[in-house]
């Protein structure tokens, strides 16, 4: 199942990227998605990052076949990984999102650009649920949920530009 959106930040990209590679942000980010427990870490590496946040999230939402499968709680874990910014500040980097325990991740690719009012962040992914018979039904109960975290993740970067 796709997932693709584009984020509007009133913010030069650079200004952009120092939000999403703040550690004090990546931690925000997980707070704001209501999750029990998390942590994260950002690793600068060659004018990029790597950015690695775990949650524990309640499972409450998720439809009863789904919540069979993973209890009461989901721990999902996400990795961005960001290149060096080209001359005008852009950059590319990739997602990759996983639930342990289950046979569900995320993969995509993210990019930061001049455009809009400021910056314009994209994002485009596959949501893949391996699952003989019940895959697509996964994938579609579990779409809601990244796409609400993803509004909340853009919804964050905003406060804190605002800062």
């Amino acid at each position: 199942m796709k997932i693709a959106t584009t984020m509007d930040y009133a913010a030069t990209p650079e200004e952009v990227f120092a939000v999403l590679s703040d550690q004090a942000f990546q931690e925000a980010k997980c707070a704001a998605t209501a999750a029990i427990r998390y942590s994260a870490a950002v690793k600068a590496n060659g004018g990029g990052a790597t950015i690695t946040t775990e949650r524990i999230l309640p499972a409450d939402g998720l439809p009863d076949f789904a919540r069979s499968m993973v209890g009461e709680t989901l721990k999902v874990v996400e990795t961005q990984t960001w290149g060096a910014p080209a001359a005008d500040g852009s950059r590319s980097g990739t997602v990759e999102m996983s639930v342990a325990g289950v046979p569900v991740a995320l993969n995509g690719t993210l990019a930061l650009a001049p455009g809009g009012a400021g910056t314009v962040e994209k994002l485009d992914a596959e949501l893949k649920a391996k699952v003989p018979l019940i895959g697509g039904k996964i994938e579609k109960a579990a779409a809601p949920p990244i796409e609400e975290a993803i509004d909340i993740e853009a919804a964050t970067v905003k406060e804190w530009l605002a800062r």
